[in-house]
């Protein structure tokens, strides 16, 4: 059984599923942290723009995560959305 493990572990579908296991963790890490800074800037967000975060790629949620330093208002997080 052991040797069985090694072998499935080293086969591509394993490590497929294993990349894409470790990527959704990953994004879904960033969606939260995203949501929980925007939260602490502007309070509670719609459930639309909250929806469109949850959609973003992990590339776009960090560079979300830069530029929501620079909001000032929602109206800057929906501009953002709509240009990215």
């Amino acid at each position: 059984m052991r040797w069985d493990m090694a072998v499935l572990r080293e086969s591509p579908w394993y490590q497929q599923i294993l990349k894409e296991g470790i990527q959704g963790g990953r994004q879904e890490g960033e969606v939260q942290l995203v949501l929980r800074l925007l939260k602490r800037r502007f309070g509670v967000l719609d459930k639309g723009l909250q929806q469109q975060i949850q959609r973003l790629s992990v590339e776009q949620l960090e560079a979300l995560a830069e530029e929501l330093l620079d909001f000032s208002t929602v109206q800057d997080l929906e501009t953002w959305l709509k240009q990215n």
